[in-house]
């Protein structure tokens, strides 16, 4: 039987034992390179300096690569999916039904303007400017719902049904950028006050914000009124609204903060004092060229 055959065959053989294993195979070139010993790693490395007198080489040096100079990091493939994506810009969401319920609940006064001190003052949002977090964004959420007519100045807008919500019931959106250190005075204005220093001066976007804040379909603050006015009536015929006659609007719409300042009433340069009450303004013309220039 072939089984009866195959079974003597194997008694007949040698028994395996590591006397009678093959050699492995001689290591090739190309493994000795990727796997370097350490004479070799220490006659690549440099022969005087830190490097050659220490045991290991410094974190995040390959000594094998451009004589143990070049980090490993300048060794790994470019991604480029994440290009620019340290620099830019985060905004933390409000949606309209948010902002219709603060107005309900009384937390913020429709009948002056809302801007990023006044969101903040509720206590819901806590704004980081170092991490790159640039102010607030609207969305859409609950725009059949929002029905209050407002002075709203937001950094970002996500959709213009956002701005046809805001421009139904009457009221008036503007975009506006504050640079990291004019957000870290709006956050906590109360905190900033305090510390005793001048009101900055708000920077100018960067070159690729520029086109967002110009744009009058954005409502951006650097846009040209006439060009926004024509948006205006252009999205009320999109949607099928109303604007209200501007001659006839409360002077609260037409109140706008200069490209430079950043609190209603309160110009660059100004010191507030808290504790006496007063405010202190520049008198000296190079300070007050300074802070509306």
């Amino acid at each position: 039987m072939p089984i009866e055959r195959g079974l003597q065959y194997l008694r007949q053989m040698q028994r395996v034992t590591l006397k009678n294993l093959p050699m492995p195979l001689e290591k090739t070139d190309k493994w000795k390179k990727a796997h370097p010993d350490e004479t070799k790693i220490k006659a690549i490395m440099s022969r005087k300096g830190p490097i050659a007198r220490s045991a290991l080489p410094p974190y995040g040096i390959d000594p094998i690569q451009a004589e143990g100079r070049l980090p490993w990091i300048l060794t790994v493939p470019k991604e480029p999916y994440y290009e620019g994506v340290e620099e830019a810009r985060q905004y933390l969401p409000i949606s309209l039904h948010t902002l219709q319920r603060l107005i309900d609940l009384r937390r913020i006064n429709p009948e002056k303007p809302i801007d990023l001190p006044v969101l903040c003052n509720t206590k819901l949002f806590s704004i980081q400017p170092d991490q790159r977090q640039f102010g607030l964004q609207l969305t859409d959420e609950g725009a059949d719902l929002f029905s209050t007519p407002i002075n709203l100045e937001i950094q970002w807008v996500a959709s213009e049904l956002a701005i046809a919500a805001i421009e139904r019931c009457g009221g008036v959106l503007t975009t506006r950028y504050f640079d990291p250190i004019s957000l870290s005075a709006l956050i906590d204005a109360k905190k900033f006050f305090e510390r005793g220093e001048p009101i900055p001066r708000c920077d100018t976007p960067p070159i690729n914000a520029i086109e967002f804040y110009t744009d009058p379909k954005q409502r951006g603050y650097l846009a040209n009124p006439d060009l926004v006015r024509e948006e205006r009536q252009r999205l009320a015929q999109k949607y099928g609204y109303k604007l209200p006659d501007s001659s006839k609007l409360s002077s609260l719409f037409h109140l706008r903060k200069d490209p430079r300042q950043i609190f209603y009433g309160l110009e660059p340069g100004w010191l507030v004092n808290l504790k006496d009450r007063t405010i202190l303004k520049p008198t000296d013309t190079k300070f007050q060229t300074f802070y509306h220039s």
